[in-house]
């Protein structure tokens, strides 16, 4: 499995100290160069304890694969078993998903970021549990900043152990004539002997660490987008969509016009029976009155017919009033359906700006390689050159 691949590294770590060893005559009893020696066992104690801290970190990056590994798969026994049925309920209450500190310190700034955002209608769909267990999450604990480096730092150190090898090779070599210079000759190729030997074990261990590494990254991200995509499909809770929130606004507004239609009838009948009974006032109290007041009260019989029409006349001002009011509801309604198209118009303009971040992220990482693979080729001449 990819994710215990970095044992690997131990294993080469053990043959190239064993190898060290051998050529410095230490397995055989014949010590050629106690200085080499030293420097080899310092350049590979520090190298040690590089990969005991990358295997930390690889081992607690592990950890939380495995455990994102049993959680889909309890997801999905669990949906199964509720034949299809959305698990949110189960787990809403921050219930104990996961084991892992990180895991669960992420998924419980989830459930309180969905509580914060739910609505009787669902949640917003803009809250995804993505957005808190993610790639991020997995270079925090993996330690990406620091085993990103690691190949970086194994080359140089390879590279440095080649510089302090010529210089002891150099330091140590005088003469003036061919016979002083050649009892020197030994003491420079010792020298170059700490330079080789660094440097290859540098490259070597900086090749394979970064093929493991990689390695390792990958299987943890291909893990997480496989348990991402089965919480989506069994436990993230339901949200409503902008065109569920359009169509209620229609549907309120649609409402609103009845009512105001309904009121309209209403002014309407009541204004017709209020000047009707006003009429039948007017003309009973005219009568009787001009019985006993006779013309004087004809005047005020005018009056109060004068009253009823302008009452007559508020009525059709009530329902000229209510047509505007449906008019506006209508033009609401439109200006709903243009902003519907301009979300479509955004969501496919989101999706064509992630599909070019990821064309350029994918040119970025070819460039990358090919940098990484032109630098090796330029220490391999180096080193040639330089032998």
């Amino acid at each position: 499995m990819k994710s215990r691949l970095y044992y690997v590294l131990y294993f080469l770590y053990a043959v190239v100290v064993a190898f060290v060893l051998y050529l410095n005559g230490v397995l055989t009893g014949e010590w050629s160069s106690y200085p080499n020696l030293v420097i080899n066992l310092v350049f590979l104690v520090i190298i040690g304890i590089l990969f005991v801290i990358s295997s930390v970190s690889f081992g607690r990056l592990n950890r939380v694969t495995y455990e994102l590994e049993d959680v889909m798969l309890r997801l999905r026994k669990e949906y199964k078993e509720a034949s299809g049925k959305n698990l949110w309920e189960n787990y809403k209450d921050n219930a104990k998903l996961f084991e892992s500190k990180e895991l669960q310190q992420a998924y419980d700034k989830y459930c309180l970021r969905v509580k914060s955002t739910r609505t009787k209608r669902g949640a917003d769909p803009s809250c995804d549990l993505g957005e808190y267990i993610n790639e991020d999450l997995l270079d925090r604990v993996g330690m990406n900043f620091f085993n990103s480096g690691m190949s970086g730092t194994l080359t140089g150190l390879g590279i440095l152990g080649t510089f302090l090898g010529l210089s002891m090779g150099l330091g140590a070599f005088s003469g003036d004539d061919i016979f002083t210079i050649s009892d020197n000759v030994g003491s420079l190729l010792s020298g170059m002997k700490v330079a080789f030997h660094t440097s290859v074990y540098g490259i070597l261990f900086s090749l394979v660490f970064n093929v493991v590494y990689r390695s390792i990254m990958s299987d943890a991200y291909e893990v997480l987008d496989e348990f991402l995509s089965v919480f989506r499909q069994t436990a993230q809770p339901f949200g409503f969509k902008e065109d569920e929130n359009a169509a209620t606004m229609l549907v309120y507004q649609a409402g609103m016009a009845n009512s105001l239609k309904q009121m309209l009838e209403l002014l309407k009948g009541n204004a017709a029976e209020q000047t009707a009974g006003v009429e039948r006032i007017v003309d009973k109290f005219t009568a009787q009155m001009q019985t006993a007041l006779d013309t004087d009260f004809q005047k005020l019989g005018n009056t109060l017919k004068s009253a009823g029409e302008s009452q007559a006349v508020s009525a059709k001002n009530a329902a000229e009033m209510v047509e505007a009011v449906t008019a506006l509801v209508e033009v609401n309604r439109n200006v709903q359906e243009a902003l519907l198209k301009v979300m479509e118009r955004q969501e496919a303009f989101a999706g064509e700006l992630a599909e070019q971040k990821k064309m350029l992220a994918d040119a970025c990482s070819d460039m990358s390689d090919e940098i990484s693979s032109q630098i090796f080729t330029f220490e391999q001449m180096r080193n040639l050159y330089e032998k």
